[in-house]
């Protein structure tokens, strides 16, 4: 099994290489990024198990990172920063992040809180809710009780997000859903981005699938939405 990557944003170059270096000793992979832009275009490229982020950054600051970051992810997101105000942590936690630690900081504390994030994940009962052992459409299996879609002996590694938006397509194969109503599914009714995130994990499913070799396709249904033909 791969060790958890984490992605760790700070502006202050001392910040980040303290952070990066506990992290390192509890096995933990990690990069820095000095901004919010660097960090984004990394998570474009691969979205990692976790960001670390500073609040006030130059260019793109923690706040409109994680709003972006949220568009199409929910990889955990712990928020820092020199300001203690409620408002600040009422700010980071309704934009969807998952923790909030002011400076200074004790860098145990913080992968203490790193440790606690990940073992409510896995603990979630929504994620490890026993389903039937194995679903299958076209040439794909999908273990729900696992989370995992393989293509043959192989896995598809897919987002929590996508793995949700896949499941649910497959799950209810031969109809059509409009995006709001993959959103809603998917996010929740409580979600204030744009529909276009539908899109945009539609493709990202779809070249991943293609990738994989795999012969499931995502349908459009122009005007309305999207399904999956058995």
């Amino acid at each position: 099994m791969r060790n958890k990557l984490i992605y760790v944003v700070d502006d202050e170059e001392r910040i980040r290489e303290l952070v990066k270096s506990y992290l390192l000793k509890e096995s933990f992979d990690v990069e820095v990024f000095e901004d919010g832009r660097h960090a984004y275009d990394g998570f474009l490229a691969q979205i990692p198990d976790m960001f670390i982020m500073d609040i006030m950054m130059p260019g793109m600051d923690g706040y409109a990172l994680c709003r972006e970051i949220r568009k199409t992810s929910d990889v955990p997101v712990i928020m820092v920063s020199a300001k203690d105000d409620e408002v600040d942590r009422v700010l980071g936690l309704e934009l969807g992040s998952d923790d909030y630690i002011s400076k200074p900081f004790s860098p145990r504390e913080l992968v203490a809180r790193v440790k606690s994030i990940f073992r409510r994940i896995k603990q979630d009962p929504e994620k490890t809710e026993v389903r039937r052992n194995e679903i299958k459409c076209a040439d794909i299996f999908i273990l729900p009780d696992e989370r995992r879609i393989l293509k043959e002996e192989a896995e598809i590694d897919l987002t929590s997000k996508e793995y949700d938006f896949l499941f649910y397509l497959v799950k209810n194969k031969n109809k059509v859903f409009k995006r709001e109503q993959l959103i809603n599914s998917i996010w929740g009714y409580d979600y204030i981005g744009d529909t276009r995130a539908i899109d945009d994990l539609v493709k990202r499913v779809r070249k991943k699938l293609a990738d994989a070799g795999s012969a499931l396709e995502i349908s459009t249904v122009w005007g309305y939405g999207y399904k999956i033909s058995e």
